[in-house]
């Protein structure tokens, strides 16, 4: 049966691109149910564990943190107020005392020392420790140089959580919005282990405006409204229903079906060969989005460890005409490493120009020197992705552009999302795409992942000490222009060397059904489902 609707599906969506793209969408049964998609197993549901969008998606719903970044402005969450040190190196946090946790118990100032001090404890390993690294002692205590009651995060009581800085951090407050500064719930994790975030349950304990009703593993996650959130009444929808759906194309006959009622960041994707379509219907929205799309490059790996081959691959791309031809979605080509979303990198820093194709074939000619090399087509690299038709289409593109350009054959090859990102964090790839999203509202949450070869989400093997000296100044520096420049010298060295190929800056592409409410992703490719309303019929 589900084959025959999955086919059904798929006919609408080519009727409906014979018919120059007849919107077939249809309303909602309620005004309390939302239909939503996500393209692949969430690899993780532990606020300490995950590093992706997918698994953010729902982390993001079921738990609640400090604060809540909406569209830029920090809006109280668990935390009802704050005040901050004169030298702004102290942060004292008042927690209201109605939130309570799924099991009942109240969520106290010691569940959020816990889960920082848990994501810092290396035998934790979590990828996203660096970001609590703003905290005193946080990251002594990750490199094994420190101890945990050194960490500038205590609980004065079970109200009141105060923090320490290292240094003045302009942007903390976002960051107790990100899902690795989320609370945990002690006693669950320590009676049950890993397997406390493994399946929907009793043992699966959060805080959030939303609980985990049903996880149907490969299928669907299904969130429930939480009647015990503090801010219950406030919350419109009472379940969410979203689907497992690795196929873009299979997710917009969905959409056209009337089966979802969104496409776009972070529920699913507006697939392309769609995009006209929607764009032609009116449907196709648009806004800016703090992202970028790159490659990234294994620099252990005896062929890609040379720089001149890494710079040759990344002007041998005819980024426009990705743009034009591929994407069809606004973006705008990469041309270093920060988005022009923030601030201070609105222009062209001039550090490649794209299809820089003479360039590219000298830094080629150097590199077959140095590698004694005589032939291009003795350079083979493989460009990994996790399965999807658009990472398809885009590596087909760049594939055939290094054979035309630079006598380079690439292999690609796909793989399920969840083994994909393993394979990059253990360096078991040769170019491998990924996205990245700011995690808040800064160039460094570009930068500081590449610190050092050891960062969580480094995933390249490089390190350059210049590099780092200029990230661990910019944290110190308190005049912002000084600190912008600092960021921008080290962007400037990345560049020079090239671990990673930066492809195009995202546009954040959506669809939704008429009638719902707060239902678009944010800047920073957000949404918050507490906020989200639907029309009555």
């Amino acid at each position: 049966m589900k084959k025959v609707l999955k086919s059904l599906s798929c006919l609408i969506l080519v009727v409906s691109l014979v018919l120059n793209g007849l919107s077939l969408a249809v309303s909602a049964q309620d005004n309390t149910s939302l239909a939503l998609s996500i393209g692949a197993e969430p690899p993780t549901l532990d606020p300490g564990l995950a590093t992706d969008s997918t698994s953010g998606s729902i982390i993001r719903n079921v738990f609640e943190g400090l604060t809540h970044n909406v569209n830029g402005e920090i809006q109280p969450g668990v935390a009802e107020s704050w005040e901050q040190s004169e030298d702004e190196l102290t942060w004292t946090f008042k927690l209201r005392e109605d939130s309570t946790w799924s099991n009942g118990d109240p969520v106290t100032a010691k569940d959020f020392e816990y889960a920082w001090k848990r994501a810092l404890d290396p035998e934790t390993a979590s990828q996203y420790s660096s970001i609590l690294y703003p905290i005193e002692g946080a990251e002594e205590f990750n490199s094994g140089e420190g101890e945990a009651d050194d960490v500038g995060v205590t609980a004065v009581d079970d109200y009141t959580l105060e923090v320490k800085l290292v240094n003045p951090t302009p942007y903390f407050l976002e960051l107790t919005s990100f899902y690795t500064y989320l609370p945990v719930h002690q006693g669950t994790i320590e009676e049950n282990g890993e397997a406390w975030a493994a399946e929907a349950g009793d043992n699966y304990v959060t805080n959030g405006p939303f609980n985990l009703a049903e996880w149907n593993h490969n299928a669907n996650v299904v969130l429930e409204k939480n009647a015990d959130y503090w801010d219950a009444e406030n919350v419109a929808l009472e379940t969410v229903d979203i689907q497992i759906i690795e196929s873009e194309a299979t997710a917009n006959a969905e959409f056209q079906a009337g089966n979802l009622d969104y496409l776009g960041t972070p529920y699913g994707t507006v697939s392309l060969d769609a995009i006209d379509m929607y764009r032609a219907n009116d449907e196709l929205k648009t806004v800016p989005y703090a992202a970028i799309y790159w490659y990234k490059l294994n620099t252990t790996n005896e062929q890609l460890q040379n720089p001149n081959l890494r710079k040759a691959l990344a002007l041998a791309i005819d980024r426009q005409g990705l743009v034009d031809n591929i994407l069809k979605g606004g973006q705008i080509p990469a041309l270093g490493l920060v988005p022009p979303t923030m601030t201070g990198f609105e222009e062209d820093r001039g550090y490649i120009q794209d299809g820089d194709f003479e360039q590219a074939q000298q830094y080629l000619e150097t590199a077959m020197e140095e590698l004694g090399v005589n032939d291009p087509s003795e350079i083979n690299v493989t460009i990994s992705i996790n399965v999807s038709e658009a990472h398809s289409a885009i590596a087909q593109y760049i594939q055939q552009g290094w054979a035309e350009n630079l006598g380079i054959q690439a292999d690609i090859q796909s793989t399920e999302w969840q083994v994909y990102l393993e394979d990059l964090q253990a360096l078991n790839y040769e170019v491998g795409r990924m996205g990245w999203i700011a995690d808040y509202n800064d160039p460094s949450t570009f930068l500081n992942m590449y610190r050092t070869a050891d960062e969580g989400n480094n995933d390249t093997g490089w390190e350059n000490e210049e590099f780092k000296a200029l990230i661990d100044e910019s944290s110190k520096e308190t005049d912002e222009a000084a600190r912008t420049q600092m960021l921008l010298d080290a962007e400037a060295v990345m560049m020079d060397e090239m671990p990673v190929i930066p492809i195009y800056y995202y546009t954040s592409n959506y669809v939704v059904r008429d009638g719902i409410e707060g239902l678009e992703p944010d800047a920073l490719g957000n949404v918050t489902l507490k906020n989200v309303t639907i029309s009555a019929e």
